[in-house]
């Protein structure tokens, strides 16, 4: 459904001289009253609209252009001329700003008939057509996995049962049957994709469903329409079991999800995921690769021996190297998940030095003892990140 940052109407914060305050957006006049009080909340308020207002369009140029970012503050956010939108710097500050207490939520209703289109991809150069073939429709999402995730599914099919809660056992096996014709034909896809369209209108639904198999087939792909919720329900097993299932079942070594979240804009794929795909395999890492196909998003999640004396070599090295192929393609080098103390570290091939002092002096506003979750977003090194990769990868 987005971002977080979309959803978050109001919080309470606990600032750094200890007093809960209450952080919504504020018109001009709010703000001027906020900016007028005599006490660190005022204070925040004063020098953070300097900071903003005096930098406005090194910060309006430094926001990255792809649908979704967590790397570094989101100062973009905060002011627009009208209104000061403070919650959108909070959110995804990971605690470095504060300590949050209560969340104030927007909602977003359910959609109640949902109807998923799946495409099977031999190889990787199609995604690009097929995301933008598929996003004038309008699906509710696009996700995928790759054949790495099929193999573990293949590989631990009873966690993928368990996961699904399945009374039907036969019903489930007789589903699968059109995939294993297609494997024994073709093997294993490279990719599969997931389109998912929802609404009110069954009618509807179904005329997208038709368009987006029609425009498929137009592009020479391999795809199905699923006929149950249960069906359905297989493929998305899939998608979401497949961390749990490397977590749980792979002897000796364990899932370092250190390059786990970047993204491109979609438009690139066809040239970004092969080339991904190519550092990681120099390496010789095992790793699944999932993500959000819609956005560009992915989701890599590798398995290393907690006890190899390389690992630190390789996760600093591997994280050069996929950031730098991220940033040629105007990504980012984290869409969802964070900085934290694994890609602080790499900020600089995002920001510019003026931004990155931008970043610490917007800390330094809120919490002038660095007392707050240090380490993370600011002030964080590769020489801090190597000290805390703990023997026991996880």
């Amino acid at each position: 459904y987005g971002k977080t940052e979309d959803y978050v109407s109001s919080l309470k914060m606990i600032f750094a001289d200890g007093v809960e305050c209450v952080v919504k957006p504020l018109s001009k006049s709010e703000l001027d009253d906020k900016m007028a009080q005599n006490d660190f909340e005022g204070k925040v308020y004063r020098e953070l609209y300097k900071l903003i207002t005096e930098n406005s369009e090194k910060i309006k140029s430094a926001k990255p252009q792809v649908s979704k970012n967590s790397a570094g503050y989101y100062l973009w956010n905060v002011w627009d001329g009208k209104i000061f939108n403070l919650p959108k710097l909070i959110t995804g500050s990971q605690g470095t700003l504060g300590i949050i207490t209560e969340i104030t939520f927007k909602l977003v209703s359910v959609k109640p008939v949902s109807k998923l289109l799946v495409i099977f991809l031999k190889d990787l150069q199609p995604v690009a057509k097929l995301v933008n073939e598929l996003l004038p429709l309008k699906p509710e999402s696009i996700e995928s996995y790759d054949d790495n995730t099929i193999y573990l599914a293949l590989r631990f099919w009873r966690g993928i049962l368990k996961a699904m809660k399945i009374q039907h056992f036969f019903r489930l096996v007789w589903s699968f049957v059109p995939e294993a014709l297609m494997i024994l034909r073709g093997g294993i896809p490279k990719l599969v994709v997931l389109v998912e369209f929802a609404g009110t209108d069954e009618a509807e639904i179904d005329e997208k469903l038709r368009q987006a198999s029609a425009r498929m087939k137009a592009l020479g792909l391999h795809r199905r329409v699923t006929k149950t919720t249960e069906e359905a329900e297989k493929y998305w097993t899939v998608r979401h079991e497949s961390f749990n299932l490397l977590r749980q079942h792979v002897k000796g070594k364990r899932t370092a999800p250190f390059i786990d979240d970047i993204i491109v804009k979609p438009e690139y794929l066809s040239e970004f995921l092969p080339a991904l795909t190519k550092i990681l395999d120099r390496y010789k890492l095992n790793y699944t690769v999932a993500g959000h196909a819609g956005n560009g998003n992915f989701h890599i999640i590798p398995l290393m021996g907690p006890k190899e004396l390389a690992v630190k070599k390789v996760i600093t090295e591997v994280s050069d190297l996929v950031y730098d192929l991220v940033i040629k393609y105007h990504g980012s080098i984290t869409a969802e998940h964070n900085d934290g103390i694994i890609r602080t570290p790499y900020l600089n091939k995002m920001f510019s030095a003026e931004i990155l002092e931008l970043f610490r002096q917007t800390k330094n506003i809120f919490d002038p003892q660095n007392i707050f979750n240090p380490g993370k977003k600011v002030n964080g090194t590769l020489e801090y990140l190597r000290e805390h990769l703990s023997a026991e990868v996880s």
